[in-house]
């Protein structure tokens, strides 16, 4: 009996004073669940700010794509004297290399603005483009009055 009590006490390391030993490796219940509630209390906090930003660089992500539109548009007027016909008229004849999609919507067409008919070389083409995606901004503005 004596060699096994000798056995036990000399595989707990010298200075071990806790209430674990080498063989109660582990953590509690209670560690876990203040882990989580941890984990938990900071992704409240994070979540939201997070849905946050992503909703303002899609929003400007969609003037930036409206920007460069306009902007083709007005190119492709001045150098064809006429407006173009269609957004694919900017890419066949390389204003833009694809026309890009609307990033709060992406399955919504674009709104195509009929160019002024008091212009005689507008020849009924497209004057300003429009986003087609429903709602509002973080401002109260309607995405389809950029």
């Amino acid at each position: 009996m004596k060699s096994q009590t000798s056995n036990l006490k000399s595989q707990i390391p010298a200075g071990t004073t806790g209430l674990r030993t080498r063989f109660e490796r582990g953590f509690t219940f209670m560690e876990l669940l203040i882990v989580m509630v941890i984990i938990a209390i900071l992704a409240t906090v994070a979540i939201p700010s997070f849905l946050g930003h992503l909703r303002r660089a899609k929003e400007v992500t969609l003037q930036q794509n409206l920007w460069t539109m306009r902007r083709a548009i007005d190119f492709y007027w001045q150098d064809k004297e006429k407006a173009p016909a269609a957004l694919q008229d900017l890419v066949s004849n390389g204003y833009l290399r694809e026309v890009p999609k609307d990033p709060i919507c992406p399955d919504c067409p674009w709104t195509e603005v009929p160019a002024p008919q008091d212009d005689t070389n507008s020849g009924g083409g497209i004057g300003d483009v429009k986003s087609a995606a429903p709602g509002q901004d973080g401002g109260g503005k309607a995405y389809s009055d950029y």
